[in-house]
């Protein structure tokens, strides 16, 4: 794959850009603190703005590797970011992107992740070239299923025990999106 880092990448109604510093308390505010945003994430909800900060500070540390994919996604209608989509992880042996997002529940129902996901599925297919685009979602997460769906992912399988959320393992969906079949 030719690693580019997380570049600017603007859709219709989407700018997906780096987090910022002065993001962090809208951050904390409109879904890091939130339970229903958190409730199939692996880590708990922001208890406090000092969590986000630290959290914001490795984020911006790991933008000067060209492999860190993290996004904001700020609608420009808003103005301000609402969620986060990136490589949740990178395999450089299959040229295997893993997504993972999460959103404000505000924003939830207005198509912005997928539209978000669309935008990152074709930099990761056209820029990075990279050859598989996988997800995975909780089986109760229904709505993240139907994401992965709209954007073209097949579902291959439930792994048994694969993931945490919350520090429990779970069972998890994996979908994917190969890049033959994209183009």
């Amino acid at each position: 794959m030719k690693h580019l880092g997380t570049v600017r990448l603007e859709t219709s109604r989407l700018i997906l850009r780096r987090f910022e510093e002065a993001d962090t308390e809208v951050a904390f505010h409109v879904w890091t603190s939130d339970p229903k945003v958190t409730k199939y994430l692996r880590r708990e909800p922001h208890r406090s703005i000092s969590q986000m900060q630290s959290l914001g500070q490795s984020w911006l540390m790991k933008y000067n590797d060209p492999q860190w994919y993290h996004w904001v996604i700020v609608p420009k209608e808003v103005g301000f970011p609402i969620g986060t989509i990136s490589a949740a992880n990178v395999d450089n042996e299959t040229d295997t992107v893993e997504v993972g997002f999460c959103l404000g529940s505000a924003y939830w129902g207005l198509g912005y992740i997928t539209e978000a996901f669309a935008a990152v599925i074709e930099f990761f297919f056209e820029e990075v070239h990279a050859d598989r685009i996988e997800a995975k979602y909780a089986p109760e997460n229904k709505a993240s299923g139907r994401v992965m769906e709209k954007c073209g992912l097949t579902f291959e399988e439930t792994q048994r025990s694969s993931d945490l959320i919350h520090s429990e393992a779970v069972e998890v969906c994996v979908c994917s999106l190969l890049a033959k079949d994209y183009f």
